[in-house]
């Protein structure tokens, strides 16, 4: 009986109701400031070797903490080499041309771009692991949110940084199919059981990838660490501890703690926490056809998330794997 109630106090609402919120607000409103962080950091600092420096100090600290959990199992060859596809598709060709972008476009119109990956995941998940067929919802939600992306691209024109904003669209976008395409291939890859740990592998991947891709371009050339503004500094450290490490951990805690439908809200809400910040913080203008872009692709995402099928729910797991920035994030 003493044993009874002893396992009953443990149980304890209203905690769990106020880490929900933590958790809620730290993926929400964290992750969806990382557009405007990455702003600051590309600044003053190299795009791909910053923001390879980044995963790789946030891979080392995922991989330490895996290492000690208690699921842990030492990593295979396969596994080493899935890491490597993933990280790579993730983070170099996803990420990294989110980073590239914003030297083309604001971080609003990044995030709301990014917002396009649910249809990626949709689609690939019927085409390439022969998944459920979309129902006439997520179809629906798939032609409205394309469409969106439509209004946002031609209402993108006055609130750009320069002739070369098309280029910077079209980067997020191959950027989100890539996120996609890595999250796909990390549903059926072989990974460790420990997510963390597999998290910590693929940044390593990623990481040293976006390095090496940086020295072969020749961003350390003229690179003065004289130059390098304190806020790149400050935007770095914020992108690494809050936009990777504590998001991070915030939502893989929701996923074994939440419906997954209702996790997966932060791939709409993120976009808005992001214009915001960049409209509020940077100065970023904001048309009303690129709100009306956005509106419509938030409107689709919902849509398409709102739905319990097997490609969504893959979909969450997959990211769980992979990480944060939908996470330039």
């Amino acid at each position: 009986m003493k044993w009874q109630e002893k396992s009953i106090t443990k149980i304890d609402p209203k905690r769990n109701a106020i880490l929900l919120i933590a958790a809620f607000a730290a993926v929400y409103i964290l992750w969806g400031s990382t557009y405007l962080a990455i702003k600051y950091v590309i600044e003053t600092l190299p795009s791909f070797i910053s923001t390879g420096t980044r995963f790789l100090l946030a891979g080392s600290t995922l991989f330490i903490i895996g290492r000690f959990s208690k699921d842990y199992e030492k990593p295979t060859l396969r596994q080493w080499r899935a890491s490597f596809v993933i990280g790579v598709l993730l983070f170099l060709c996803g990420t990294g041309a989110v980073v590239l972008a914003e030297h083309h476009i604001t971080s609003g119109l990044a995030a709301l771009l990014v917002a396009t990956e649910p249809f990626w995941v949709v689609l690939l998940s019927w085409l390439w692991l022969k998944g459920a067929r979309p129902d006439w919802k997520v179809a629906l939600g798939l032609l409205i949110g394309f469409a969106g992306v439509y209004l946002l691209i031609g209402g993108a024109g006055v609130a750009g940084n320069g002739t070369n904003q098309p280029f910077g669209m079209a980067l997020v976008i191959g950027g989100a199919l890539c996120w996609a395409t890595g999250s796909i291939y990390g549903v059926r890859a072989p990974t460790p059981k420990s997510p963390i740990l597999a998290s910590g592998m693929q940044m390593l991947a990623g990481g040293s990838s976006l390095i090496l891709v940086g020295t072969l371009t020749g961003e350390w050339t003229g690179f003065e660490i004289t130059r390098v503004s304190l806020s790149s500094c400050l935007a770095l450290v914020y992108l690494l501890i809050f936009g990777s490490l504590i998001a991070f951990t915030a939502y893989s805690w929701l996923l074994k703690n939440a419906r997954p439908a209702i996790v997966a809200t932060y791939a709409y809400v993120n976009p808005v926490i992001a214009v915001v910040l960049g409209s509020a913080l940077a100065g970023e203008s904001f048309t009303g056809r690129m709100l009306l872009g956005a509106g419509v692709i938030v409107g689709s995402v919902v849509l398409i998330t709102a739905q319990g099928s097997e490609p969504i729910v893959e979909e969450n797991v997959a990211l769980v794997e992979g990480s944060m920035e939908n996470c330039p994030t």
